[in-house]
């Protein structure tokens, strides 16, 4: 039997406008719990992709040891489809009804593979994952973005792959079926490879494996094994760049000394040809060879001094490769209102029975963590409070200096860059000063002004984060819905630094405990089947954000 894994040898990728994602890769993956990180647009995808038979390298091999099943980041419903067609079950699920109506067809029964009990485990699988009202046939259309993306994760878990492959798999998952994914992973007893940010489900990986521009890196343990390892890396990065820059210090005072000694002795050199009274062809010999001697010198130093500059560069760009995230404390904004948020027997439209009305007001600069299931109207809140959306009934006020950031990033224009948005959006900060900022959340020069459709996931949102936390003026309250869905590591924990440190009014949505247990929350705004709950900060919510949809 062939043993599982994927295999990159010497494999490379070049995109359609001719730039080199990544080059030379070689590593093999086994079956064991893999994630894989990097920063966005780093070409995590592509790879996954590479590895799963969906696209072929510009060179080089991937190597499969058996069968694949690869789940991308955004579950995609053609129109027509069904529930078990994201779920990639059409086709099985059609074959057993041939089978069980008389066929006798041979391509039915392998297309099947023996899975006889194939309905019954998928509509368990659903069960599982708060998708009990779906049946096979469900249309495609007909569900959210998050049930699709749900309906897509059952059926990766039911394929008889060899190695499952699975792109950012628990966004838009609420926290308990975050923690069915957890504990379904492990019990996965194939090959697993999980492209993911995530650091509860990261820290149930056997290894954790790193793509950055130097190539692949493996880490043989879970993601704290991972994160410790990469602090001292960093730390060694940052000592080998002050180490190279002395070195070239000492260096180019060598070279200093080297040409003055040197021209101290072609100096005596010539004054002595002089006052020795020789031939003219003789001295013109002597300070021929001189200048030959003089030229060989500046040739050396010129190697020498081009030596010491490379090896501060390299230093310099691995110690860039792993520097922190920069996103800056947001410049002081008006002063907060006393009632920032104000909620008058408000009726949400598109929520539940349950939590459709609420009232609430807080004070200006509460922090208010925003949890429940999916469903329970959380994304709907915000916009209303941001003005997107009017409530069925009732007042929602908020402060006129508010920054909205929506899951599916909507206010961001795909036609247009970063920089060209974040200028419109605060016109007298300079383009100079902009394009810094961009820089220090991980956008350069190139992706700055690269219109915002054709970016990664994770820059899209690096994009927006920027036009709504540096906007003109300063916004004395922020509605984040799932922040932390496709940012990096690196960007997730400056983005939480910088939310630590702003002092004005934060209604935060998400289902990444370790993201909101950074920012010093001071509330809980919870929904359940019992209404909308505002908590004290010290009350830890556990049971309102298990329950599942309503």
């Amino acid at each position: 039997m062939t043993p599982i894994h994927l295999t990159l040898d010497d494999v490379s990728y070049q995109l359609p406008d001719g730039r080199i994602l990544f080059s030379h890769l070689n590593m093999a993956f086994h079956a064991q719990r893999i994630g894989l990180v990097g920063r966005n647009g780093v070409g995590k995808t592509v790879l996954a992709r590479l590895l799963a038979g969906e696209l072929r390298p510009s060179a080089g091999r991937c190597l499969r040891g058996g069968t694949t099943h690869y789940l991308a980041q955004r579950a995609g419903a053609p129109r027509g489809d069904t529930a078990a067609g994201l779920a990639g079950l059409q086709g099985a699920l059609d074959a057993l009804a041939r089978i069980e109506a008389g066929s006798v067809d041979a391509r039915d029964f392998e297309r099947l593979a023996e899975r006889w009990d194939l309905r019954q485990r998928l509509e368990r699988e659903w069960r599982r994952f708060g998708l009990g009202h779906l049946r096979p046939e469900t249309p495609a259309d007909a569900l959210s973005g998050g049930e699709a993306a749900r309906a897509a994760l059952c059926g990766a878990m039911l394929s008889d792959a060899d190695f499952l492959i699975l792109d950012e798999p628990s966004n838009h998952l609420d926290r308990s079926q975050r923690q069915a994914l957890i504990e379904q992973l492990s019990l996965w007893p194939r090959g697993l490879l999980v492209i993911s940010h995530d650091r509860r489900l990261l820290a149930g990986m056997e290894r954790i494996v790193e793509l950055s521009p130097q190539g692949l890196a493996g880490y043989g343990g879970a993601y704290d094994f991972y994160a410790e390892h990469k602090e001292r890396e960093q730390a060694r990065a940052l000592q080998t760049l002050e180490q190279r820059k002395q070195e070239r210090l000492r260096g180019q005072r060598a070279l200093r000394e080297q040409q003055e000694r040197q021209e101290r002795r072609q100096a005596r050199g010539e004054r002595r040809g002089r006052e020795a009274n020789q031939a003219r062809i003789l001295l013109d010999r002597q300070q021929q060879r001189s200048e030959d001697s003089a030229g060989k010198l500046r040739r050396q130093q010129a190697a020498a001094r081009e030596a010491l500059d490379q090896a501060v560069r390299e230093a310099a760009r691995r110690a860039e490769d792993d520097a922190a995230v920069v996103v800056h404390a947001l410049p002081q904004g008006p002063a907060l209102p006393r009632v920032a948020v104000a909620l008058d027997e408000v009726a949400l439209p598109f929520a539940p029975e349950a939590t459709r009305r609420i009232h609430l007001s807080l004070g200006g600069g509460r922090r208010i963590g925003v949890v429940g299931a999916n469903g329970c109207g959380k994304s709907t809140l915000l916009k209303v409070l941001a003005g997107r959306l009017r409530p069925l009934a009732g007042q929602a006020r908020a402060p006129a200096a508010c920054a909205y950031l929506a899951q599916d990033l909507d206010g961001l224009d795909p036609g247009r860059g970063a920089i060209e948005q974040l200028l419109a959006a605060n016109p007298a900060a300079g383009e100079s000063r902009l394009r810094m900022l961009l820089a220090q959340l991980g956008l350069d020069a190139e992706r700055a002004t690269r219109p915002c459709g054709r970016l990664s996931g994770g820059e899209r949102l690096k994009a927006a984060l920027a036009c709504a936390l540096y906007a003109d003026p300063p916004p004395t309250l922020l509605l984040l819905d799932e922040p932390s869905n496709h940012l990096d590591l690196p960007s997730l924990q400056a983005l939480e630094a910088m939310l630590r440190a702003y002092r004005g009014g934060l209604l935060v949505v998400s289902h990444d405990d370790a993201f909101l247990d950074a920012l010093d929350l001071d509330g809980w705004l919870t929904a359940d089947e019992d209404g909308w709950r505002l908590l004290d900060g010290r009350e830890r919510p556990e049971r309102a954000i298990d329950k599942s949809s309503f």
